[in-house]
């Protein structure tokens, strides 16, 4: 039987090794890339309609960026990007969708219902849930204390 301290010696030494340098600018480009993209819809979209006010333009271009995120997901190219660029890949408006489409997906043989429906905020659920909850709070701190 190992001692702890000869575990611990063998998953570091046989543990793979990580360059955390290369997988930060990984994901700074990759990351970067992807708010590139966002900014470059909308320059289209005010290109295109030059009288649409800011708010619409940054709704037009949110709705693109879900879609673009659900999208690579379904045909599986967010998960490769994901997998190069790590946290880079993240960036809240794709990595949200992609944390609502991936769980639906994996479930899909279960049916529409019990599969897609029931499974597709168990990852983003949470995060909307205690998102919704920190805003009310601070709604209610911020009408009675300030």
């Amino acid at each position: 039987m190992m001692t702890r301290e000869e575990y611990s010696q063998f998953v570091h030494k046989t543990a793979p090794k990580s360059n955390h340098v290369l997988t930060m600018i990984k994901a700074f480009l990759i990351g970067g890339l992807i708010c590139c993209i966002g900014e470059g819809i909308g320059d289209i979209v005010k290109g295109i309609s030059p009288q649409l006010d800011e708010k619409l333009v940054a709704n037009i271009t949110t709705i693109f960026m879900i879609f673009l995120g659900a999208l690579l997901t379904g045909i599986g190219w967010y998960d490769d990007i994901g997998n190069f660029a790590g946290a880079g890949s993240i960036i809240p408006i794709t990595g949200f969708a992609n944390s609502v489409v991936a769980p639906a997906m994996e479930y899909k043989k279960e049916g529409i219902v019990f599969g897609i429906c029931s499974r597709m905020f168990v990852v983003a659920g949470p995060i909307i849930v205690c998102g919704v909850l920190a805003s009310v709070f601070s709604g209610i701190f911020a009408y009675f204390v300030l």
